[in-house]
């Protein structure tokens, strides 16, 4: 079984490499590609849902990895402390509007749905109980905006009522749906739009991170020796 980690930045793989003898296996499209141990790769697809998508669909092409687990930080629309470890357990993409062709907001024509639910959140929410991290399991939004308190997280929340929000996961979902890869999504909460200038908050995401790249790994190692 081979499981691909997903991230987004630089910033957020750094410390899981850091961590272990990962080997840098090539650079695509800008996006490196590192195995970190035999069955598990991890790569840094860029900020963002086209960097997301392309990525992801580069890494199955060439890797065909069985399962995708998304690594990240996100900003949350609950006040938790950060570092907060949260499971998602499926995806909507605040961004997407064809409420003008009659569509619910949020949908995506393509594949006809709005919610991405992502593969066996019990079962690895499980994996986590038996590691031992507190976590919350939620809905996550994603969108191509960093996303500040205002009019527009307001419209986001009271619409999707998710725990969460960031740039890259819901385009991930919708890549391996395509693809038939299974995938779920282990985020970090960076910054709370719960308080002003949560943008402050997220700058020193590093901390946050760290914590959640302790976790990745056991994670991806239990989820592949149990399938």
């Amino acid at each position: 079984m081979t499981i691909g980690l997903a991230y987004a930045m630089g910033g957020e793989i750094e410390s899981l490499l850091n961590a272990t003898d990962a080997k840098l296996l090539e650079t695509v499209c800008g996006a490196p590609i590192y195995e970190v141990e035999p069955g598990i790769l991890a790569y840094a697809g860029g900020i963002g849902k086209v960097n997301a998508a392309m990525s992801a669909q580069l890494f199955i092409d060439r890797y065909r990895p069985d399962w995708i687990v998304n690594a990240g930080v996100a900003g949350s629309f609950v006040d938790v402390p950060i570092g907060t470890v949260v499971l998602a357990d499926s995806f909507v993409q605040h961004d997407v509007d064809t409420t003008a062709m009659g569509d619910p907001i949020g949908f995506v024509s393509t594949v006809g749905q709005v919610e991405f639910p992502t593969d066996e959140p019990e079962r690895c929410g499980a994996i986590l109980d038996w590691l031992g991290v507190p976590h919350i399991t939620g809905k996550v939004a994603t969108g191509e905006v960093f996303m500040t308190r205002g009019e527009r997280a307001d419209f986001v929340r009271q619409t999707f009522a998710p725990a969460l929000c960031e740039m890259e996961g819901g385009a991930i979902a919708q890549v391996c749906l395509r693809n038939g890869v299974r995938y779920t999504a282990l985020k970090s909460v960076s910054d709370r739009l719960t308080r002003e200038n949560n943008a402050a908050e997220y700058f020193n995401f590093g901390e946050a991170m760290a914590k959640l790249n302790r976790i990745v790994l056991p994670f991806a190692r239990a989820l592949k020796s149990e399938s």
